[in-house]
Order: C-alpha cells, then structure tokens, then sequence
C-alpha cells in the first residue's frame, strides 16, 4: 500500500470524497479500506471522506399502486395492459388491453399485441 499520500503535504483544501492533491471526484471506498484517484492515481486512505455517510430508502409499491384508475368495470379480469375501446372479434365485447413491441426492424412500425378483457382472445396488428 503507498503511504506516500499519509505523509506527503495536500496540494489544496478540498470538500469530503475528493481528492486533496488534484482536486479530482475520488471513487467511492471498496472493501479494501483505501482508494486510488482516478486523475493523479494517488492513494488515500478512508479518512479523506471524513465522516461522510451514505444511507437510503427503499419504498415498495403496494399492490393497489396497480389497479385501474380509468373507470372500467373492476368485475372484467385482470388487464394485461392500457385499455382501449376495441370489438373482440370472437366475444364482441367493447374492451381491449394493448401492448406494444419492437419485433422487426428499427425502420418498421411496431407490433401491437390486442388481449379481449373478458374472454383473454389474443390478436396482433402490425403498424
């Protein structure tokens, strides 16, 4: 390990987490107790982030972030998707989900992909 950045003078007075000699972002602190600049590859101990810390949140959605707000009946099935107003060919029914894929080329239109909300028939459209 170089110990050179432990004795050697800072070149400046920098804010925590960067680097004292060249002023550089310094990467953040591995497992091995001590970083390398990426500019002036220097090494430095964990004490040049000083007592910086880092925390977080995870916030989970709840499974009533996922139900439909449209005003469609809550009695059809699950969607599998937006809904749109669409005829089902094989049950007539006035509803459709979509969704839509890239499947072909970059300069094609997309393939929509219809499920009927009451009877689940599936069709495709290319557009």
């Amino acid at each position: 390990m170089d110990t050179r950045a432990k004795n050697s003078v800072v070149s400046f007075k920098t804010a925590a987490g960067f680097c004292p000699d060249c002023g550089s972002i310094l990467p953040l602190l591995g497992g091995l107790g001590s970083v390398t600049c990426y500019a002036c590859r220097r090494i430095w101990e964990a004490e040049v982030f000083g007592d910086m810390a880092l925390s977080y949140n995870i916030e989970f959605n709840t499974k009533d972030t996922y139900k439909s707000t449209h005003g469609i009946e809550e009695d059809e099935d699950e969607a599998d998707g937006p809904i749109v107003e669409r005829k089902c060919p094989q049950c007539q029914n006035d509803t459709m989900s979509y969704a839509t894929l890239q499947l072909r080329s970059a300069d094609e239109g997309q393939t929509v992909f219809y499920t009927c909300t009451k009877c689940k028939f599936k069709e495709t459209e290319n557009s």
